[in-house]
């Protein structure tokens, strides 16, 4: 006789009779909910861009980090549960830390990944002090990075599965992200051109209108290696993107009822 869904569920390590672990499909779904992140792996660099939500007016904006540096040449973006992406973060930080100071070398961007996933797919383990994780965690990394083979980008999910890509977007919008991706990306493409790009896309599945405040975006190269855009790079690069009809509708929707109103009686 075969279980309900209800009783596959509840165990992190058991199958359904069609061989789904529905744990994982849970944290895969978490991630939807998440921020957008694209990262672009072209041949001068690699470049991460990130949408910020701040949930009330009264949060300071820049106290809200979405892209970290995990070494010099390596920088990450996460969607999903911030709790979760701290953990996975901060394992990829001291395995950075462990291979130089054990190997005297930078650890490769694929080293990298694959570590983390070996913590990310240890769900219903335990560990030597008997410890065991719940639940898988709930969170898409994006590694992106320089090393011996030129710049790499690489996504993790949920499931412990770490994947190289030449472009990826995750978070809530990223179905539509990666389309459209498809559609833009070519292997000639500049860091110039990905990161205008990156931001275009951004601009199309964002909720809010597109601003030097409610995004990050990083970028790597063999000369400057992480470099986060600052306030002014950033107002730069939205000011070479073409301005849309959305752009103003959101414009439009974020005045308050007083300032509408004085514009639309202006327009008449």
């Amino acid at each position: 006789m075969f279980l309900t869904r209800s009783e596959y569920d509840r165990g992190v390590n058991t199958f359904s009779p069609e061989g789904r672990l529905f744990q994982v499909e849970y944290a895969i779904e978490a991630i939807k909910l998440g921020w957008t992140a694209i990262g672009i792996c072209t041949s001068e660099g690699v470049i991460l861009a990130v949408e910020k939500r701040t949930t009330s007016l009264l949060m300071e904006p820049t106290m809200v980090e979405k892209i970290v540096e995990i070494d010099k040449h390596i920088g990450c973006v996460s969607s999903g549960l911030m709790a979760d992406s701290r953990t996975l973060i901060d394992r990829a930080r001291i395995e950075c830390q462990n291979h130089w100071f054990t190997y005297d070398e930078k650890m490769s961007v694929e080293s990298v990944a694959q570590a983390v996933s070996n913590l990310a797919i240890q769900f219903g383990d335990s560990d030597d002090d008997g410890s065991a994780m719940s639940r898988p965690f709930g969170v898409a990394l994006l590694f992106a990075g320089i090393d011996e083979k030129g710049p790499q980008l690489f996504h993790l999910d949920p499931s412990g599965t770490f994947v190289q890509y030449d472009a990826k977007a995750i978070g809530s919008g990223s179905e539509g992200a990666q389309q459209s991706l498809q559609e833009v990306y070519h292997k000639s493409m500049t860091l110039k051109e990905a990161t205008k790009a990156a931001l275009k896309i951004l601009k199309q599945v964002m909720e809010e209108k597109l601003n030097d405040t409610n995004i990050e975006v990083m970028s790597m190269t063999p000369e400057a290696k992480f470099h986060m855009f600052t306030k002014e790079e950033l107002q730069e690069v939205l000011a070479s993107l073409p301005e849309t009809r959305e752009d103003s509708l959101r414009s439009t929707s974020n005045m308050t009822p007083s300032i509408r109103t004085s514009l639309s009686m202006q327009s008449q």
